[in-house]
């Protein structure tokens, strides 16, 4: 197999799954996943202000109602590198903002986003296509285009402590998810990968103590016996 974790590969990935990767996202989380979406998002709290609010890893803009409600008067900008996952947000963008958000194809390990910049950073999702390595990078640039006091919150599907939600989400992302993904794309391998990068995953404990490491006061946030886990903080 390729290097799972090499941004080419990431990307050709999502590229190809994005026709059906939202109502996908929606199934392989029992259906929690705008609730989590909603609940990872509170985090950040809500402001009439006029913020700089940035969604990294936008996908198809499954988060950007939510932060619109969240942050009436904010300026809004968004970054991903998949050009089919931009191109089919499109219409989201249009719905929800108009012309008011600032959307970029661009890698976040390799950006040109400004330097303490935001004031809010949101990012659903994303955490688990990456390795030690590049979640160091991703640490850093978190921390350079923050403003100091800037507040970020990441969620991402994760392995439960629990046995027995684990034996039940491993069966269900390792068998089940494919056969749906063959359903929707003719190509079950795809969504194959979404428990493999799960399960090398394991949950977010790890990225806490990354992000830790770069000026930034983090919590740790579990959602449904950890079958969901994030971080949400502040830079300091």
């Amino acid at each position: 197999m390729n290097n799972i974790y090499e941004p080419e590969f990431v990307k050709k990935l999502f590229n190809q799954m994005s026709s059906s990767y939202e109502r996908m996202n929606y199934i392989t989380s029992f259906g929690f996943s705008i609730r989590w979406r909603k609940q990872f998002l509170d985090k950040l709290g809500k402001s009439d202000e006029n913020l700089n609010v940035i969604d990294l890893l936008s996908g198809l803009g499954e988060n950007w109602t939510f932060l619109k409600n969240n942050f009436p008067n904010a300026n809004f900008h968004a970054l991903d590198f998949s050009e089919e996952m931009i191109s089919q947000s499109y219409k989201k963008k249009q719905k929800v903002f108009e012309d008011n958000l600032d959307l970029r194809c661009e890698d976040m390990l390799n950006n040109n986003l400004k330097s303490n910049y935001y004031d809010i950073i949101s990012c659903a999702y994303g955490l688990k296509t990456f390795n030690n390595e590049q979640l160091e990078i991703l640490a850093k640039e978190v921390n350079r285009i923050l403003k100091p006091n800037g507040k970020f919150s990441f969620v991402e599907v994760s392995k439960p402590k629990s046995q027995f939600l684990l034996y039940f989400y491993r069966f269900y992302l390792g068998k089940i998810i494919p056969i749906l993904g063959k359903i929707f794309l003719g190509n079950p391998d795809n969504y194959k990968m979404l428990w493999i990068y799960t399960q090398n995953f394991g949950d977010s404990e790890k990225v806490k103590e990354i992000f830790e490491r770069h000026n930034l006061k983090v919590n740790l946030d579990s959602y449904f016996g950890g079958c969901s886990t994030g971080i949400s903080g502040k830079k300091l």
